[in-house]
Formats: structure tokens, C-alpha cells, sequence
């Protein structure tokens, strides 16, 4: 056998539905918990500027923002192991492997063990769908308040009085961001207008979309690898009827 026939029987022992999705779900949890942390550290810093006086205010956020933090540590991690387990999955399951190598063993663990990734990650999908619209109430605030800005700078331009604008606010209560008794909790007229013009608020909004669109890769990334292991699962479970154990 040639280098070259060598190199195309490796090449098409590569599982490619699982191999996308690993690469898929690598880049969206580097972005999801690489902008995610930055993004709240910065929300942090901008409720505390600008929505609450009082620390007491905003120290349950603060809290939530310190946990959450450890918890994209621990996303990290086990979504890389579990994308490593999914690939090599992926590798043992090919019928391309059986053309390479020969003789392919189909045993009841195999497809026990297919199944049990069909199951798993049926449920991170599932998780990961709550964390996908949950990603989106940040971007939703910040975008709400983006264009609340622009409002705001096109009445301060066509009407000279500052009562005319004055009145358009940005509750951080509404959203959950503050409890209901903080103060001031909100931001109004060109105060507003003036936070929207920081390159702390444009940082943290660009850092927020990343995260977000981070969470929708992920989320495509799960999806993939569910179809790619319930296709692994039935040829298995084809190879077991087929008598080849």
C-alpha cells in the first residue's frame, strides 16, 4: 500500500460530523466563558457607577456574578473532556474504522455506551437551551438601553427643552439586575445618554453579543453531536444485528 492510498484510507476514518462539532463547540465555549467572564466583571462595574448608591444594593448581584464565574471555570473544563470523549466516540463507531481495520467488533458495551452519550447529551442540550435564552437577558437590556440612548439624543436635538426627555428611563429593577427597594435603580434623560457614550457600556455590550452568540455555537455544537452519536448508535446496533460482536 502507497503513502498516498495510506492517507486516504486514514482520512476517511475520520468521524467529520463529530470533528465540526468538537470544533464547533470549542469556539462557542471559548467565547461564551472567555467574553462571558470579562462581561460580567464589567456589568459589575457599571451597575455599581451608575443604577445603585448603595453596596447593599447590589451585593446579591455581586455575589451571583462571583459564583457564576467559577461555574464558566468548571464549564470549560468539562465541555472540553466531553467533547475529547465524544470524538474518540465518534472514531470507535465509523464504519469507516471497519474498512481501515479490518475487522470491527460490535459489543454490548459499545452500544451501551452510545446510547448513554445519546442520553447525556440529549440533557446538556436541553441545559444548554435554558443557558442560551438566559445569555439573552443582558443583550436584550443593553440593546434596550442602547436604543432608549438614541431616542434620547434625537429629542435633546430637536426639542430644547430638557423636560421633553427627561422622563425616558432604564429601570435595572425590571430586569432583576437590583432588587425593587434599590436607588436610585435607574437612569434617566441625558444622565443615560451619557453612560450609553462610555467605552465601558460599548465593551460590555459588544462583550455580551460575543457570549451570546458563543452560547447559540455551543448549542448547534450539541445538536450535532446528538445526530452524529444516534447515527454511531444505529450502525452499532446494525452491526449487532448482523452478527458482528
Amino acid at each position: 500500500m502507497g503513502c498516498y492510498d495510506c492517507c486516504i484510507r486514514c482520512i476517511g476514518a475520520v468521524p467529520y460530523p463529530s470533528l465540526v462539532a468538537t470544533l464547533l463547540c470549542y469556539a462557542g465555549m471559548a467565547l461564551f466563558c472567555g467574553c462571558g467572564h470579562e462581561a460580567l466583571t464589567q456589568t459589575e462595574v457599571l451597575v455599581e457607577t451608575y443604577f445603585a448608591r448603595n453596596v447593599q444594593d447590589y451585593v446579591v448581584m455581586a455575589s451571583f456574578i462571583k459564583y457564576f464565574q467559577y461555574v464558566i471555570y468548571g464549564l470549560a473544563s468539562f465541555f472540553f473532556l466531553y467533547g475529547i470523549l465524544l470524538l474518540a466516540e465518534g472514531f470507535y463507531a465509523t464504519s469507516a474504522v471497519k474498512q481501515t481495520f479490518g475487522e470491527f467488533r460490535s459489543t454490548q458495551c459499545g452500544r451501551c455506551l452510545s446510547l448513554t452519550f445519546i442520553i447525556v447529551t440529549y440533557i446538556l442540550a436541553f441545559i444548554w437551551l435554558a443557558v442560551f435564552a438566559f445569555t439573552a437577558i443582558p443583550v436584550l437590556f443593553l440593546f434596550n438601553m442602547e436604543q432608549t440612548c438614541h431616542d434620547i439624543n434625537i429629542l435633546a436635538e430637536t426639542t430644547p427643552s430638557i423636560n421633553q426627555h427627561s422622563w425616558i428611563c432604564m429601570d435595572a429593577r425590571q430586569y432583576g439586575l437590583l432588587p425593587w427597594n434599590a436607588m436610585p435603580g435607574k437612569s434617566c434623560g441625558m444622565t443615560l445618554a451619557s453612560i450609553c457614550k462610555t467605552s465601558e457600556f460599548h465593551h460590555t455590550y459588544d462583550l455580551y453579543v460575543a457570549a451570546f452568540a458563543g452560547a447559540g455555537i455551543t448549542l448547534l455544537a450539541l445538536f450535532l453531536y446528538l445526530a452524529a452519536t444516534a447515527y454511531n448508535y444505529a450502525v452499532l446496533r446494525f452491526l449487532g444485528r448482523k452478527g458482528i460482536r
